[in-house]
């Protein structure tokens, strides 16, 4: 398992594409990028988180402006915008962590550990949260485990 590992780390990202058409050093845990499948994972989870909260952030600016009552003027659309500013920073992380830069991973882990805030929030409300934050906290868990896994870490620093 080690030598699989090792030797497709050994080339550089650039050189990776012709080893997946070689078939001898074509391994089923990388694709053609040199990157493994659990960093490929973790990055799509961060893409899906950042999509989400720039979505929700969207929605709370909207809102905000077409909502008839104004309890506080300008709070939902400033709270929109931080949520859709918090959004962009898993998304950047996934972009990071595609392109195999070691910065991405941080935020991104990062996060995966607010969802599991949320679950605790939503288990607390009951009903329908209950099981939106069980969901919520399954994926922070699985960002969480995908990216400190031992080849995305091996990816990202393949020296140590």
């Amino acid at each position: 398992m080690t030598a699989n590992a090792a030797s497709p780390s050994t080339g550089s990202p650039g050189t990776a594409g012709s080893a997946g058409t070689a078939g001898s050093n074509a391994s089923p845990t990388r694709d053609a990028g040199g990157r493994p499948w659990t960093l490929v994972a973790g990055a799509s989870l961060a893409f899906l988180q950042g999509a989400a909260l720039a979505g929700w952030g969207v929605y709370q600016i909207v809102e905000g402006l077409v909502s008839r009552t104004h309890t506080g003027v300008g709070l939902t659309e400033f709270g929109g915008v931080i949520v859709l500013l918090m959004g962009l920073l898993p998304l950047l992380a996934g972009r990071a962590l595609l392109r195999l830069r070691r910065w991405g991973r941080s935020p991104a882990v990062l996060i995966d550990t607010l969802c599991l805030a949320v679950t605790y929030f939503g288990w607390q409300t009951g009903g329908a949260m209950k099981a939106i934050g069980v969901l919520v906290g399954l994926v922070g868990v699985a960002g969480i485990v995908l990216l400190l896994h031992p080849r995305s870490t091996r990816a990202l620093w393949p020296e140590a």
